[in-house]
């Protein structure tokens, strides 16, 4: 086993500095956009014990008026991706559309989906449990021109 130059030990204590100088930014200034680099909100925090509890989903509805959840095993997209995503689709609902497509592509013999919408359910919390009531929000939704 050789033993390290003195270049080699500055190179990787160099390194090392950085890595962590980028980690301590991140972790004081970061988003979670920035992971590993930054925090990861989603399980540092957590909600006000009598605050409602929001579950997001996506559903369409056909012709007929049947509502068809849109979860990843219809469309190939995944939950949080849409919540990621959940401000474009505010600004462009128009976007919603893929989503609506993706369904028609694994479901070729479907009903055409004529409105896709972002619905949060929004779960009542009441000193840390749940109370069984509930109420939804639709927050985007997107008809297809007919």
């Amino acid at each position: 086993m050789e033993n390290l130059t003195t270049r080699g030990r500055a190179v990787r204590l160099a390194v090392t500095a950085l890595g962590l100088a980028v980690l301590l930014a991140g972790t004081l200034w970061g988003t979670d956009d920035h992971f590993p680099f930054g925090p990861f909100r989603m399980y540092s925090t957590s909600n006000p014990p009598d605050s409602p509890a929001p579950d997001t989903r996506v559903e369409g509805v056909d012709a007929a008026g049947a509502v068809v959840e849109l979860g990843q095993d219809a469309t190939g997209i995944r939950r949080a991706e849409i919540e990621g995503q959940q401000e474009r689709y505010a600004a462009n609902p128009a976007l919603l559309a893929e989503v609506a497509d993706a369904y028609a592509e694994r479901h070729p013999g479907a009903a055409e989906l004529v409105e896709v919408r972002i619905v949060i359910r929004w779960y009542g919390i009441r000193a840390g449990r749940p109370t069984g009531r509930w109420t939804d929000e639709t927050v985007v939704a997107w008809q297809a021109s007919r």
